[in-house]
C-alpha cells in the first residue's frame, strides 16, 4: 500500500492519486461543520479496525490534526469502536470545500470537483467509504456505490462504462431514494482490477477483497457474459429517421427493447445527436 508520507505537491492537489483517493473518501464519509469567528472542524469516523487509513490522511495532511477512539451503541451491535480524525484548520477546511465538500448534510448535493482529478483514485475514495466490493450469495464477484448524488451516480456510470463497456441505466430506488450501481461477474473484476491497482491508497481489507476476485472463474455451463454491442451513428441516423422501435430492430437487427431505450437516450439528450450528413 502507499506509504503516503507528505510531499512537495499542495495540500489537496487531486492530480495526485493519494489526494485524489482522500478527497472521494473524505466526500462520502466525512463531515464538515462551522462556528462563529471562522471556526469549525472536519470529521472523518470510521470503525476502530480501519484506524490506519485515518493515520495516513494525518500523514498526508499538512495542518494539525488528531485521531481518537470512541464506543458507542449503534443500530448494528450493542458497542461499536470507532475512530475519528479531525482537522480544524481554516485554511484546509476552505480548501475541501472549494472542491465541493460542503459544510452540513450533502448525501445528493456532492458532485465530482470541477477541477482535473485522478478519476480512479476519487471513484476507489467513494466506494471504500460507501460501497461494496465482495462475492455475493451465490460466489459471485460484485462490486458496488451507494449514493444520494445524481452527479457521484454518473460519475461511477461513465468511468465503468469507459474501463469495462458495461452500461447502466440510473434509478433511485422507491425506498431509500438511493442509487445502488451494482457490477458483477467479469464486469466486476475488469472494473476491481482497474481501481484496485497494486500499492494504491485504499482500506486495507477491501484491497485484500478486491485481489480475491481476480480467482474467480465462470462454471462450466453458465452462460456466456453478455458482449454489448455499440451504437453507430449511421444506426443513430437510421433510428430516428424510422422513428419506430419495431421497424428499426427488424432493419437494424437489434431487439425493440434496445431501439427503444436508444431513441428514448437520443430524444433526452442522454447520448449525443449523430452528424447530419
Amino acid at each position: 500500500m502507499a506509504d503516503c508520507e507528505p510531499n512537495a505537491h499542495r495540500f489537496m492537489d487531486l492530480t495526485v492519486p493519494e489526494y485524489a483517493y482522500m478527497f472521494g473518501f473524505v466526500q462520502a464519509d466525512g463531515h464538515l461543520s462551522q462556528q462563529s469567528r471562522q471556526r469549525g472542524r472536519l470529521t472523518v469516523e470510521i470503525s476502530a479496525r480501519d484506524i490506519d487509513l485515518l493515520r495516513k490522511f494525518q500523514k498526508l495532511t499538512p495542518y494539525n490534526s488528531s485521531i481518537t477512539e470512541r464506543t458507542r451503541s449503534t443500530n448494528f451491535a450493542e458497542t461499536h469502536r470507532a475512530a475519528i480524525w479531525s482537522l480544524c484548520s481554516l485554511e484546509a477546511r476552505t480548501r475541501l470545500n472549494e472542491l465541493g465538500l460542503p459544510y452540513g448534510r450533502k448525501s445528493k448535493t456532492i458532485a465530482p470537483p470541477d477541477v482535473e482529478f485522478s478519476r480512479r483514485d476519487y471513484l476507489r475514495g467513494l466506494i471504500d467509504a460507501d460501497g461494496s466490493v465482495g462475492f455475493t450469495s451465490k460466489g459471485f464477484p460484485f462490486i458496488s456505490l451507494t449514493t444520494a448524488s445524481t452527479a457521484i451516480a454518473s460519475c461511477l456510470r461513465e468511468y465503468a462504462r469507459d474501463v469495462t463497456g458495461a452500461e447502466r441505466m440510473l434509478k433511485r430506488n422507491t425506498r431509500d431514494d438511493i442509487y445502488n450501481i451494482f457490477y458483477s461477474m467479469e464486469t466486476a473484476q475488469r472494473l476491481t482490477a482497474d481501481l484496485y491497482y497494486a500499492n494504491c491508497l485504499s482500506l486495507e481489507r477491501k484491497h485484500t477483497c478486491a485481489d480475491s476476485l481476480a480467482t474467480w472463474v465462470r462454471p462450466t455451463g453458465m452462460r456466456a457474459e453478455y458482449t454489448k454491442r455499440c451504437w453507430s451513428e449511421q444506426e443513430d441516423r437510421m433510428l430516428l429517421e424510422l422513428n419506430s422501435p419495431t421497424a428499426a430492430a427488424e432493419v437494424l437487427g437489434r431487439t425493440e427493447k434496445s431501439c427503444n431505450l436508444r431513441l428514448w437516450r437520443l430524444r433526452t439528450g442522454q447520448v449525443p445527436m449523430p452528424d447530419k450528413q
